[in-house]
């Protein structure tokens, strides 16, 4: 993001918040059910020091890590088995195709259900979430690898194997990181959801209970950070991606 993006965003939140604030203002909108927007943002900057919200968060983030390396560790393996053998896609693709809609908030009774801590069941289900646009993506990206480079690698005597590693695995890595970028994103999701509905420790637990005692400023100032700590998220992983990557972009002719 260059600094004429940033700057446009940031022009566009605060034209958001003082349009917000002028609905508050006029009585347009009863700040009783919607705080002002200048009441909201005085809450979210208090809740940067605030240690109750702060372990909230770090449990959710742990949570998030925890289940997103999980995913990376089991999708990307299963994407270059699906990716390098059509015959296994093949066979797999039918039930993947059922799986992968199902909405995980769904699944949360089953998983409190298999899983008697229910940290435990918010790392499964991210890990379910998660896993796949990373195995989505994983498969995508090897289909895009160039045939003549596997057709060259084979010439001199190389195996399947080493044909893998060497070519179709660094050739898919773009697509690999943009999939851990869009896992990312649902694991917070994922994370926050299931902390809502089932209790436990977070983000979502703290909303909850500041639902529970009508405080709908302290509420939708830790959607505020919600929302900025995905966007935190997000940002790093894309400068990640461009970092390690910038060539592809090169090759599309973004070259900047």
């Amino acid at each position: 993001m260059n600094l004429r993006t940033a700057r446009r965003g940031v022009t566009g939140v605060a034209a958001l918040l003082a349009v917000l604030e002028t609905l508050g203002r006029t009585g347009l909108i009863d700040p009783l059910l919607l705080p002002l927007a200048s009441t909201v943002t005085a809450r979210a900057a208090g809740l940067a020091a605030d240690p109750d919200f702060l372990a909230a968060a770090g449990h959710t983030l742990l949570a998030c890590g925890g289940g997103l390396l999980l995913a990376v560790a089991a999708a990307v393996p299963a994407g270059l088995l699906l990716g390098t053998v059509p015959a296994v896609e093949g066979a797999l693709r039918p039930l993947i195709e059922f799986l992968r809609p199902i909405p995980s908030v769904a699944l949360i009774p089953l998983a409190l259900f298999l899983f008697a801590d229910g940290a435990q069941a918010k790392v499964a289900l991210i890990v379910f979430t998660a896993s796949w646009p990373l195995l989505i993506n994983t498969v995508y990206g090897l289909r895009e690898v160039d045939p003549l480079a596997k057709d060259t690698l084979r010439s001199f005597g190389f195996g399947p194997l080493a044909v893998v590693l060497r070519v179709s695995l660094p050739s898919a890595a773009p697509f690999v990181v943009t999939g851990v970028r869009i896992a990312a994103s649902v694991a917070l999701i994922v994370a926050v959801s299931v902390e809502l509905v089932a209790g436990g420790t977070g983000i979502g637990t703290f909303l909850s209970d500041a639902a529970a005692g009508n405080r709908r400023d302290v509420m939708l100032a830790a959607v505020v950070w919600t929302g900025v700590i995905g966007l935190a998220l997000n940002a790093l992983l894309v400068a990640a991606e461009h970092r390690l990557f910038g060539w592809r972009r090169a090759g599309a002719g973004e070259v900047r």
